[in-house]
Parts: C-alpha cells; structure tokens; sequence
C-alpha cells in the first residue's frame, strides 16, 4: 500500500496536519485550567470547541466533496490560526468565560478534516487502479493504517501538548497546535494531484446528505460513545494525577491508553478476518464497555495505565470497522462528508463526555468522572446491538452481495471481488 506512487506526498503533510487534533482539547484544558482555575470551565470551553467542530467540520466535508479539498482547506486553516489564537489571548487576559467559549467555537468550527480528506485520497486512488479484490484489500489495509495513524497522533498529541505547557508555558501548548495545523495544512492542500476529483451532479440534482442512511446515523450515534471515552478519560486522567501529587504523568497514562489502540490497530491490519465487519465491531465495541468499567475502582496511577490499555486495545477495531463500514452505505460524492460524520460525532461525544465529567470532578472528585467513559460506551453498544441490521447495504440485505461488503470489501468493488 505504501509503494503505491504519490502516496507519501500526502501522507507526510497530512500527519503535521493531524497531530493537533489531539493537541487542541487538551492544550484547551491546560491553559483555561491554569488561567481561571476550574476543570469545570475548562472542560466547558474545551467542550465548545468539540462541539463546533462536530456540526461544522461534516459542512466543510460536504464542501470538499462539491468543491475539492484545497479551495475548502486552505481558507479553513488561517482561521483555525487566528481563532486559536484569539482564544490564548482571551484566556491571558483573564477574560470572562463567556468570551473563551465565543473564541473557542471558530477554533473548533475550523479544525480541517485531514483524516476524512486522507481516506477519501485512498479510496480516489486506488478506484483509479480498477475495482478488483487487489484493490477492495488495499482500501481495507488503508483504513486500518489511518485507524494506526490516528491513534499514534492521540499517543504524540496529548503527550506533546501537556509537555509543551508545563515545560514552555500554559499557552504554549495552543501555540504549537495552531502552527502545525497551518504548516501541516497548506503544505496538504498544496498535493492536488492525488485529490479526489469533485463529482459534477446534473443542473437542478441536489446533492444528498451522507447523514440520510440510517446506517451512517447509526454508526455516527456510536462513534459518539467512543467520544465520551476519549472525552471522560481526558478530564479525569488529569485530575486524578492531580489527586495524587504527579500532574506530569497525565500524559504518558493517557498515551499509554491512546498507544494499546495503536497496537491493536497494527494487529487488525494483519489479521485475515472470518468474521464479518458487524460483527467485529460489536466484539470490539463489548470490549470496550468491559475495559471502560473497571476504570473508576482504580487506585493508582500504574492500575489506571493497565486499565486505559485494556479500554485503549478495542479503540482502533471499533473505528476501522466503522469507517469500513460507513463507506459502503453511501455514494461516491458523499464520502468525504461521510468520514467527517463519525469524526464529528468523535468529537461531539468527546465535548459531552469531557463537561460531565469535569462536572462530576468538581463535585464529587476525580475517580468519579471515569463513569462517563462506561456510561456513554455503554449506551453506543446498546444501539449496535438493537440496529445492527442498518449496517448492512441497502441492496446488498438479504443476498449474497452482502458478503463481501462485510468483509470489508467497498460495495464499488463487490463484483469484482465476487468475480
């Protein structure tokens, strides 16, 4: 997949590009935390960002898809710059909370949706190569390989983020985000030859939602459960170290968290699966709620690293099945918009999670916000099981096309894999 010719040119500047991600909520927490002393604005403000970014970032993928990557991204990040910036001063300044949310939501509104972009690149690539299995594996092994390199940036990010803040500056942290977002996003938007063409409708078509499958909406409601994870795990990790003396070390426990999903995301990618990608992601997404119930009992920093790297092994299967799956259940110009769903819903679930568990830390202490994670995995793993039916393709229930869709083969390429 690799040798695949153009391939490093946007994989390179797409990894500067997505390394903020991880660094922006945390970055938030440190600094707001630090300038107005409360985990419960903190988390808010940090929440307003998520939230911002989980209803605009599927617009701005609906527009790369009608309009291209670059003519969307570049505009996107220069503002994302200047917000984040704008919000550092704010928060510096010492100004009301209500300003650090009204500076945090063009901050998050304008994070650029570089994965989504990257596994639209692949999918555009390799359709170029013919539909064929060869080339239904690739996407397959491509999506696995984002999955790795998503979760690499959730183990550099948090980990760079809190070391810039506490060694540099609390504002630092934001700083360091801002530019590689800019660096790393023009640098990605200047690689127009591997884009994926824009996809010209008939005069008077409207173009149709990504949003309307109830497969995509069912996928979107989990992956807002896998949020509140990331969210609930974010605030109580800092604030339980804080409990105990050793702030420094809430980086490396929830790198450690982010680094078993890495792991397990290497291993998927290997794996030659029997079981259909349903059914993975049910298995995958138990696991999950198991690992994530055992959190808040933990009574030391080295027990919650081993229990974060339990929940952090089901991570990645849960989120290369979803997006494998996701790419079946809508049309080709839809796609971008598609991805960008089930990040924003990462997103979305990682702003709820993040404010309820600052305000149960406030309230009742730190080992009490590790009940967000279970509770929202719990529900996402509720609605899979009761709907698991909507993941299947539309035209493919009930027959035997459904099988190689389930296997992770794009339903583009199912003949040509079934042939």
């Amino acid at each position: 997949m690799l040798r695949t010719p153009g391939a490093w040119t946007f994989l390179a500047p797409a990894f500067v590009a997505r390394l903020p991600y991880a660094m922006l909520s945390m970055g938030i927490l440190l600094l707001v935390k630090d300038t107005h002393g409360s985990y419960g604005t903190a988390s808010t403000v940090a929440a307003v960002a998520a939230v911002a970014q989980a209803l605009v970032g599927p617009q701005t993928g609906r527009l790369a898809d009608r309009y291209g990557q670059a003519p969307v991204l570049v505009p996107t990040v220069v503002v994302h710059a200047l917000s984040v910036g704008a919000l550092i001063a704010l928060a510096l300044g010492h100004a009301p909370a209500w300003s650090l949310f009204l500076a945090a939501a063009p901050a998050g509104a304008s994070v650029p949706q570089i994965g989504a972009m990257v596994r639209a690149r692949w999918i555009a690539t390799f359709s170029a190569e013919g539909a064929s299995a060869g080339s239904a594996a690739k996407v397959s092994t491509a999506f696995a390989f984002e999955s790795v390199t998503d979760e690499f940036t959730f183990v550099i990010g948090p980990i760079l983020a809190a070391a810039v803040a506490t060694s540099v500056s609390p504002s630092a942290g934001l700083v360091a985000e801002a530019a590689l977002t800019l660096a790393g996003g023009l640098a990605f938007a200047a690689q127009r030859r591997t884009a994926p063409a824009r996809v010209v409708r008939e005069p008077g078509t409207r173009q149709a939602s990504a949003l309307a499958s109830p497969g995509v909406r069912l996928l979107a409601g989990a992956f807002l459960g896998v949020g509140a994870v990331f969210g609930g795990m974010q605030v109580s990790v800092n604030a339980f170290a804080d409990s105990v003396g050793q702030h420094g070390a809430a980086g490396t426990v929830y790198g450690i968290f982010a680094g078993g999903s890495m792991v397990a995301g290497v291993l998927y990618g290997v794996i030659a699966w029997r079981r259909s990608v349903q059914q993975r992601m049910i298995m995958s997404y138990g696991l999950l709620v198991l690992g994530c119930s055992t959190l808040w009992a933990m009574p030391d920093l080295v027990s919650l690293s081993a229990a974060g790297l339990v929940c952090g092994l089901a991570i990645a299967p849960t989120l290369i099945s979803g997006y494998t799956l996701v790419e079946t259940l809508v049309e080709d110009g839809a796609k971008t918009e598609a991805f960008t769903w089930l990040t924003g819903a990462i997103g979305l679930g990682l702003a709820t999670g993040a404010t309820a568990a600052g305000r149960l830390i406030d309230a009742h202490g730190p080992s009490v916000g590790f009940l967000v994670p279970v509770a929202g995995a719990g529900l996402g793993l509720i609605a899979l099981v009761t709907l698991r039916g909507l993941l299947v393709p539309r035209g493919a229930r009930g027959t035997v096309a459904a099988a190689p869709a389930e296997r992770g083969v794009p339903a583009r390429l199912v003949g040509a894999a079934e042939g």
